[in-house]
């Protein structure tokens, strides 16, 4: 079976789902370009429990989880299958990479993650399942995340971690916005990604401009450094363009595979 990719993708607000912008239009390129995909599994900062949860539901109800927003959006679903048999490998891997994890029946599907599958695979027909972010992560512990999960990928399972690579919502909220500083630490992340700079991108908080302010809090940031524990010795960064949103909102995200896929830019 082929070794699936590993993707990071900024969901920034959930607005996103129905305004595509720079990136949605990408995300279907790649979507489309999956070949050999038994199932999606995608770690979401919207879901933070004690320990790893994982969705073992054979059917996931798509969680409306924001509030003030248009009422079309409320009006929107993601009815993809979830994969059962995917969970408790999942689970499996998690615990034996000394994770304390179970199994929830009940969970559906978050913005996080219904949200961007929307752009990246519209038609829902591929079986999905979510993994929590424990409440108590840090960076060091989401690379840990990613590499338990990364034997996934040679099991046909797509992994990505959904977050945003900037996320201040206060900001996000003024009606005057300072998009420079967001810029500036998108570029970090970017040319640390291109150097597989795994130190400093663990350090990010110390050592990128304006990281305090591009993330108050840090689990938007967290579900990068999932997917980059979950990439391979081989896998070559690819960097997907998604501008910058609202002013403030960075949607920037990155792929990784050992050859590049079409419609992606290489970091």
């Amino acid at each position: 079976m082929r070794q699936q990719p590993v993707l990071f993708i900024s969901h920034g607000s959930p607005m996103f789902a129905l305004e595509p912008g720079r990136l949605g239009p990408q995300l279907q390129r790649v979507g489309a370009a999956l070949s050999d995909v038994r199932a999606i599994l995608v770690v979401s900062p919207h879901w933070q429990t004690a320990g790893v949860r994982v969705t073992a539901a054979a059917r996931l109800e798509t969680i409306h989880d924001f509030g003030g927003f248009p009422a079309p959006l409320y009006q929107l679903s993601y009815p993809a299958a979830g994969a059962p048999d995917v969970a408790q490998t999942a689970a499996a891997l998690l615990a034996e990479a000394g994770f304390a994890v179970g199994l929830d029946t009940r969970r559906g599907l978050d913005h996080g993650a219904w949200v961007p599958l929307r752009h990246l695979r519209p038609q829902a027909d591929l079986p999905v399942v979510q993994v929590s972010l424990p409440q108590d992560l840090d960076a060091a512990g989401a690379l840990r995340l990613g590499r338990a999960l990364a034997p996934l990928r040679e099991q046909g399972v797509l992994l990505i971690g959904s977050g945003s690579l900037t996320h201040n919502l206060y900001e996000f909220r003024q009606p005057i916005r300072d998009p420079e500083y967001a810029q500036a630490f998108a570029d970090w992340v970017r040319e640390a990604v291109a150097r597989n700079d795994v130190a400093a991108l663990l350090d990010y908080r110390r050592q990128a401009p304006q990281a305090e302010r591009a993330h108050p809090s840090e689990e938007h940031f967290l579900p990068l450094l999932v997917a980059l524990g979950a990439r391979a010795a081989g896998d070559a960064p690819q960097w997907i363009d998604g501008g910058m949103t609202y002013g403030v909102l960075s949607m920037d995200s990155f792929a990784w595979q050992p050859a590049e896929a079409a419609g992606l830019r290489a970091a």
